[in-house]
């Protein structure tokens, strides 16, 4: 029999994970685990090579990049991207190259991220929030393997997390919009599993609130994704439904894009008989017709905060905790004035 870590979880009854865990003498494992799997080890003789029996003392300069979730953002995802490579340039300054982890079959299984980390002796993870996550992903924020996430709020004790402050830019939005006159609003978001989605969402209600204007519930639909196949889907869905706001915010610039094509296919204009506003300032705003006003994160602050966060984790250094970034208005073409144009 070939006896590799994977073969000693199975004669155990334990995952992988557990396994490397004792092998490098991690704490939180129970002493009879630790007792079964040793005495395994010792009876079939195999002996961890020296690259697992020292990765806890020794660093390979590695940092794994996770993208979360059996429905996970991905490098089609423009805002991503951007903070990908911000991270990128910072981490390769600090001399740390990056590990991609796929996750299409991986997700299926039920896969073990800690064991992965192990496996490659990455220093630490990026996890970029996907829906319908991973127990594996709770697994890895609680281990100690330093992690930091963009968009998921990590919890663990070697963990932290950095993202836009989504409530805030909801109530931007909806003082534009109060500001221009529009008084009829609605929404536009991901699927309901998405907590970025319902933090904008649930921030958008509480700003509607504030400013004494009543909420429509069949002017809040939520797509799929976060994708203009979605924004097409739902802005679609309240055409037909015959009754619709004066002023849509879209959870991504991705949903204002697809729901600005369901508008225009139906002879609706933008902003006239309808004004949104996106979110994360993606490049494509610039050049739609006509250009999206939008809240915009700044991805490239995002990603090198996120570096030197997670680069003070791996070093045992002071982290400050979790980090929310500050938005921003950008104003275009596609949230001009509502004044006069409906009866309120």
């Amino acid at each position: 029999m070939s006896l590799n870590i994977k073969t000693i979880a199975e004669m155990a009854g334990v995952s992988v994970s557990t396994v490397s865990k004792i092998i490098n003498n991690y704490s939180d494992i129970s002493e009879e685990t630790k007792t079964k799997v040793l005495e395994i080890m010792r009876q079939t003789g195999y002996v961890p090579s020296n690259s697992a029996k020292t990765l806890a003392t020794k660093k390979s300069n590695l940092i794994g990049v996770i993208f979360a979730g059996k429905l996970n953002i991905d490098f089609t995802h423009p805002f991503f991207v951007e903070v990908l490579n911000s991270f990128k340039k910072q981490m390769g300054v600090l001399g740390y190259d990056l590990l991609f982890f796929s996750n299409e079959k991986f997700y299926s299984i039920d896969g073990d991220y800690v064991a992965r980390c192990l496996h490659f002796h990455v220093d630490g993870c990026i996890i970029v929030t996907g829906q319908q996550l991973e127990q594996s992903i709770n697994e890895l924020d609680l281990s100690d393997i330093p992690c930091i996430g963009v968009d998921i709020q990590l919890q663990g004790k070697n963990s932290s997390f950095i993202m836009s402050d989504n409530y805030k830019m909801s109530y931007k939005v909806v003082e534009h919009f109060y500001l221009q006159g529009y008084r009829e609003l609605g929404y536009i978001g991901s699927t309901l599993e998405s907590d970025i989605s319902n933090m904008r969402e649930n921030g958008y209600k509480d700003a509607i609130e504030s400013f004494g204007l009543p909420t429509n519930e069949k002017w809040f639909v939520n797509g799929d994704n976060f994708f203009e196949s979605s924004g097409y889907e739902a802005m679609s869905k309240m055409i037909q439904a015959g009754s619709l706001p004066r002023a849509i915010f879209a959870a991504s610039d991705l949903i204002a894009i697809g729901a600005m094509r369901a508008l225009k296919e139906n002879k609706l204009s933008v902003p006239e008989d309808v004004a949104i506003i996106g979110c994360d300032d993606i490049e494509a705003c610039k050049y739609t017709s006509p250009a999206i006003t939008t809240i915009k994160q700044n991805k490239d602050k995002i990603g090198k905060l996120a570096s030197l966060m997670l680069y003070d984790l791996i070093n045992n250094q002071s982290v400050t905790g979790n980090v929310v970034v500050e938005p921003e208005l950008v104003i275009r073409e596609s949230c001009g004035s509502g004044m006069n144009k409906r009866a309120y």
